[in-house]
């Protein structure tokens, strides 16, 4: 266990700034102390204890802060789990329980638990003798573990599970995804290091071809005919970071960072400068989750299924981003601590890159009678992080924009999961290269927008366009409208998009209106995207019931965070929003939280292989009668890039 050093005070200036490693150690120390710890014991997750959202609303500067940390823990040795929340203020545990996992569900897998699959499946004669039907040994065989599911097994009843398919390595530095070794999976318990039971189904030929990417020989000489791109900003950023408070353009916000969400943004405003004042718009945003459910049904893949943030807790693989690679202009970097399996602090350096991008035409306007040409530029602020979760890679990219719109995007890229590709082929799988297959899949997000659309009394309509017929009041026809649906309870308001009516999800405030006497409010615009394409009595569909819809809304609750639930790593569904939505709740003018699915589906191509160019998804919070008038006006004609406007048909230098 680390010693704790001396520190400066534990009080922090805020109840929302990220935390240091010191307070890592803090905690670490009292759950020592407590005699919660032990050689086996290992520290699962490390998360902030946020206070009560009432309790942040009414901070001011000088308050005292509690800062507490809510804890997994795992008895490698026994299985046994727990669970503590501690304050590091006080140096007391708060809480502390035993987990009844054959109910509650497992915490999530460790790193050290994959790393030790590889020893448990060399040590199995069952495994090697499956290789050998192959002509292969285990030394030259990566075994890749994959969290199990839940599929009622009597066998796997309260035991901690785990999944293994097999790779073939010819060589050290090979790249493995390019020869999967199909028809063949062990199901492996993580407590006793035993193998319960290997299916070895059909023989398929392991793949041959190279997937080295990252060798010339394989990929080729890299191309000479790009010339460089070099951003400046000779002036320096145009905002600042002070312990995590962003301000920029009228925009203000406060970054956290946990390894289950990755990056959250709390606390975002407006400066609305005909009223003067800062108008919050979200009081908490995050990916709360998301699942990559596979689409093949064989015996030795059907489970595959996986839950990124709850069952691996994607933030603690977050990347140490690199200027000029991951980011490029002028970057300011904000490392994130995290704690390691023994509950010590780990530095994950450069692990949020923020910068300024031009963003094309903000608005333009050339009328040649009035002798008005007139161009300004758009330009955004850029919140992200990377986070690479076995063959995939995930950047979460925040926009804020001059005219008040926040954007999300999620960038997928990376190696897709293979499997092999016999001669009579495979229907639920792309040939990708010769022998080697890509099983259909998906990937769902799912992003809680804890809304406070100009104050903590939102209400959601759904805003559809709609034809409206020949009648007398549309003789030529030609007359189109909106039709507007308040969604007044929770189980109303679980709904789908529909881009063919242009659908829209309206916050608005009832209790504040516009100077056209409507109420202030911002749009949700999905994608509209697929939702979940598991059939709805899937194990998955129980287990990942958010990503069936696009849209929840909920009233808000201080430990309603996750939509799939608390503990979600072979817990068998039900937990989450399912099992927090009423139908007589009402959501209508109420303190809500917005949780949106979004996605892509993949149909993996061969120009996805052997590395696969970004593929994005996201949606956007667009004002819609939240300001008076355009809040770009005052947008300067040069945007800091040259000069822009003069008179109609001329060019200005």
């Amino acid at each position: 266990m680390t010693e704790i050093s001396a520190q400066p005070p534990l009080r922090a200036a805020h109840p929302l700034a990220m935390y240091s490693a010191h307070e890592f150690q803090t905690a670490q120390s009292v759950l020592g102390e407590a005699g919660h710890l032990g050689e086996a014991v290992r520290f699962v997750s490390v998360l902030p204890e946020e206070p009560e959202k009432a309790e942040i609303l009414k901070f001011r500067d000088g308050d005292r802060v509690d800062r507490r940390m809510r804890i997994l823990l795992l008895d490698r040795a026994t299985g046994d789990s727990s669970e503590a929340v501690v304050s590091i203020t006080r140096k007391a545990v708060d809480y502390f329980r035993k987990i009844p996992t054959e109910v509650d569900g497992q915490p999530p897998i460790l790193t050290e638990e994959f790393e030790v699959v590889e020893e448990i499946l060399k040590a199995d004669a069952g495994w090697a003798k499956a290789l050998a039907r192959r002509g292969l040994t285990p030394d030259a065989v990566i075994p890749v573990s994959l969290s199990a599911g839940h599929f009622g097994y009597e066998d796997e009843a309260g035991r901690r599970v785990i999944r293994s398919l097999g790779f073939h390595q010819p060589q050290k530095g090979d790249q493995w995804w390019a020869h999967p070794i199909d028809g063949l999976v062990a199901y492996i318990d993580l407590i006793d290091q035993s193998v319960m039971k290997i299916i070895d189904d059909e023989l398929v030929p392991v793949p041959q071809e190279s997937g080295n990417f990252q060798d010339p020989d394989y990929a080729g000489p890299a191309r000479t005919s790009l010339k460089p791109i070099e951003i400046t900003q000779p002036e320096g950023v145009s905002f600042s970071v002070d312990d995590g408070l962003v301000t920029w353009e009228n925009w203000k916000l406060r970054l956290g960072f946990n390894v289950r969400e990755g990056l959250t943004l709390h606390q975002i405003s407006f400066y609305d400068r005909d009223q003067q004042r800062d108008r919050p718009v979200v009081n908490r945003a995050s990916i709360a989750e998301m699942i990559v459910p596979y689409g093949d049904p064989s015996k030795v893949r059907f489970w595959q299924t996986y839950f990124d943030q709850g069952e691996y807790l994607f933030g603690r693989y977050a990347n140490s981003l690199e200027l000029g690679c991951d980011c490029l202009g002028d970057i300011h970097y904000i490392d994130a601590v995290v704690a390691d399996k023994f509950g010590g602090p780990r530095t994950i350096r450069n692990a949020i890159c923020m910068h300024e991008e031009d963003y094309g035409v903000l608005w333009k306007h050339s009328d040649m009678f009035l002798g008005v040409n007139e161009t300004r530029r758009q330009r955004r602020l850029v919140i992200s992080f990377f986070t690479t979760v076995g063959n995939y890679d995930y950047g979460f990219y925040w926009y804020l924009y001059l005219d008040g719109t926040i954007a999300c995007e999620v960038k997928a890229t990376g190696v897709v999961f293979t499997s092999g590709y016999p001669e009579h082929g495979r229907e639920f799988a792309t040939q990708i290269a010769p022998g080697l297959g890509a099983p259909f899949h998906q990937h769902l997000f799912c992003a809680r927008l804890d809304m406070a659309v100009d104050g903590q009394r939102n209400a959601v309509d759904e805003v559809d366009a709609v034809r409206v017929p020949v009648d007398a009041r549309n003789p030529y026809g030609n007359a189109f409208g909106r039709q507007v649906t308040r969604l007044r309870s929770e189980a109303e308001a679980q709904r789908h998009a529909d881009p063919s009516r242009n659908r829209v999800w309206r916050i608005s405030n009832p209790d504040v209106l516009n100077r056209v006497s409507e109420p202030v409010a911002y749009d949700l615009i999905p994608e509209g995207l697929p939702t979940l394409l598991a059939d709805e009595q899937s194990s998955v569909a129980a287990r990942a019931a958010f990503a069936t819809r696009h849209l929840w809304v909920t009233r808000h609750a201080d430990d309603e965070r996750y939509p799939a639930g608390h503990l979600v790593n072979q817990h068998p569904g039900g937990m989450g929003l399912p099992a927090w939505t009423s139908a007589d709740r009402c959501v209508d003018g109420e303190d809500v939280v917005l949780w949106h699915t979004f996605g892509l589906t993949h149909f993996p191509r061969p120009e996805d292989w052997p590395v696969m160019p970004v593929d994005s998804t996201g949606f956007t919070l667009k004002p819609a009668g939240f300001f008076d008038r355009n809040p770009t006006l005052d947008v300067p004609r040069s945007g800091g890039a040259g000069h822009c406007g003069g008179p109609s048909g001329s060019a200005s230098h």
